[in-house]
């Protein structure tokens, strides 16, 4: 083979060696490439993505485990966390990350009420005595997320809340997604009981009644967690306009949140929006 790509470039020699390797990964693994696109990648990058494909599928085909703190090296200089002072903490955690990064292990964390104190705790204490895939390849990292082995229902639940509820409800575009909500026995100010399908029907009914609608103030203001049971609380304003009128809507909104004990999830199981009749 290597005799009929002599003639070729070096370019051109990379171009028949990707597409043998795609064809290879078609026939051994099923692998399915679209066509190229107007901006065609070079065949150099090309060639680094397939070839990291397959070191990453050779490994994954036989699996070794590794805890993260034999993969970061055994450190021995990281102080336990009840011997940083308050005013190290941040710098203290700053080189803690960097080094994990260092041997590709990155811990990251989507709740603002985590400490960089707690990130700390948790990486030495715990995440180091976690089993991770002893997989090497240059640029490949394992990432953790600490809301995944701790989540914070006042941060999620506000987010679902705010983002993926009322703004979902009140936005010009029509709610198509329900998965944060109870899939039945749901409430929309008095509509009950409704399924995500009526859910749906009701809220677009809604905003279909206007050519535009103008979220100005979406505001969360409270959050109460009491065991399986949670309550989120905020202040809304919109626009709303036709071809004749220009209504302003305005009050305090609240959804309310029910966790499946089995799962672990909240799911939305009511929602009240003050001034607007559905």
């Amino acid at each position: 083979m290597e005799q009929e790509y002599e003639h070729l470039s070096d370019e051109e020699k990379l171009k028949a060696e990707n597409e043998f390797l795609k064809m290879k990964m078609m026939l051994e693994q099923g692998a399915v490439f679209g066509k190229g696109t107007e901006k065609e990648i070079s065949p150099t990058v090309e060639n680094d993505f397939l070839q990291y494909i397959i070191a990453f599928e050779k490994q994954e085909a036989d699996p070794k485990y590794i805890k993260v703190y034999d993969k970061i090296k055994q450190p021995t200089h990281f102080k336990p966390v009840d011997e940083i002072a308050d005013e190290d903490i941040e710098s203290a955690w700053e080189d803690l990350a960097g080094y994990m990064n260092k041997y590709d292990i990155n811990l990251s964390v989507c709740s603002p009420n985590i400490s960089d104190r707690e990130l700390y705790r948790f990486a030495t204490e715990e995440l180091f005595n976690h089993d991770t895939n002893d997989i090497h390849y240059p640029g490949m990292k394992t990432y953790f997320t600490y809301d995944e082995f701790y989540p914070d229902p006042y941060y999620e639940n506000t987010q679902a809340a705010t983002d993926e509820c009322i703004m979902y409800i009140l936005q010009q575009d029509l709610m198509e997604w329900t998965h944060h909500f109870r899939k039945e026995n749901l409430r929309l100010n008095n509509h009950y009981p409704i399924t995500h399908g009526k859910l749906k029907e009701i809220v677009n009914q809604f905003k279909s009644a206007y050519d535009r609608i103008t979220i100005s103030q979406l505001t969360d203001t409270e959050c109460i967690v009491d065991e399986d049971i949670s309550t989120v609380k905020g202040m809304y304003e919109i626009t709303a306009t036709t071809s004749n009128e220009t209504i302003q809507l305005s009050g305090a909104w609240q959804v309310n949140f029910e966790k499946d004990k089995d799962l672990g999830y909240w799911y939305i199981n009511a929602i009240d929006i003050e001034e607007i009749n559905f």
